[in-house]
């Protein structure tokens, strides 16, 4: 793909037809859309490039062609019909935020103030699958089991938000803790938001470690007087709002639809 010496816009949508959906124009009203396979602008670092799969086209090689005519580009996948393992090896190949095509403007917001921040989107579905397979390995380390020594950062937690951090570390998404604690939606963002600022946690991957006790960086951490770590706790900001929720935008494991 060659380039053009103009510059990108601030979003460059690549699409099979060229033609941007009229959602896509809600969220970004100035972006740029241009058809799969053809001409590229000029790489602009601060652009942020959303490629709509060919469902007809093998998606690591629409990926591979992007990326090699945009090298170093925050690369977004969108795809009309989302699939785990697909999203898994594209991420892989260097991509930054997988959503459904078809996302509201609201939603693509999100993704972008999270990939420029420098996080990823990954769709809630997946990083449920993360999170189990992250508790397995976890359980796996040491045989016979031994238990790990209990982060001191969890007794600032009330025993409400312990409740709501472990289910989280399971792998369960906001409705799902909901559901099982009984409490709202509403409720469940409320209490997450507090765990994620309280423990200092990145992301829900980060909090699966910490509530079993495998933070790695935690033995080295000193506690403070105020029962948190050596590190200040950094505020949540909406760039990483998705910290508590199950639909909405995290630093390294972002979920969207």
């Amino acid at each position: 793909m060659a380039s053009l010496a103009s510059k990108s816009p601030l979003h460059l949508f690549v699409s099979p037809s060229g033609q941007a959906l009229s959602r896509w124009l809600e969220a970004f009203p100035r972006l740029q859309c241009l058809k799969l396979g053809g001409r590229l602008p000029a790489r602009d670092t601060k652009a942020l490039v959303w490629l709509r799969l060919d469902p007809d086209q093998p998606a690591p090689a629409q990926v591979g062609a992007l990326l090699t005519g945009l090298p170093g580009a925050m690369l977004v996948v969108l795809a009309d019909q989302p699939d785990d393992d697909q999203a898994l090896s594209l991420f892989s190949a260097g991509i930054r935020g997988y959503c459904n095509a078809h996302s509201t403007p609201a939603n693509l917001r999100q993704v972008a103030q999270v990939v420029q921040a420098g996080g990823l989107w990954i769709g809630p579905s997946l990083m449920s699958r993360l999170l189990v397979a992250t508790s397995k390995a976890l359980a796996a380390t040491l045989s016979p089991p031994v238990a790990a020594t209990p982060d001191p950062r969890l007794a600032t937690l009330t025993q409400r938000e312990r409740e709501v951090a472990g289910l989280i570390a399971g792998g369960a998404s906001n409705k799902e803790v909901g559901r099982a604690l009984d409490i709202s939606e509403r409720t469940v963002k409320a209490h997450a938001g507090a765990i994620f600022e309280k423990l200092g946690a990145r992301d829900r991957l980060h909090l699966a470690l910490i509530v079993n006790g495998r933070d790695p960086a935690a033995a080295a951490r000193p506690v403070s007087p105020s029962g948190h770590g050596g590190q200040p706790v950094r505020k949540t900001t909406p760039a990483k709002a998705s910290r508590s929720g199950g639909g909405t935008p995290r630093k390294i494991a972002a979920a969207g639809s």
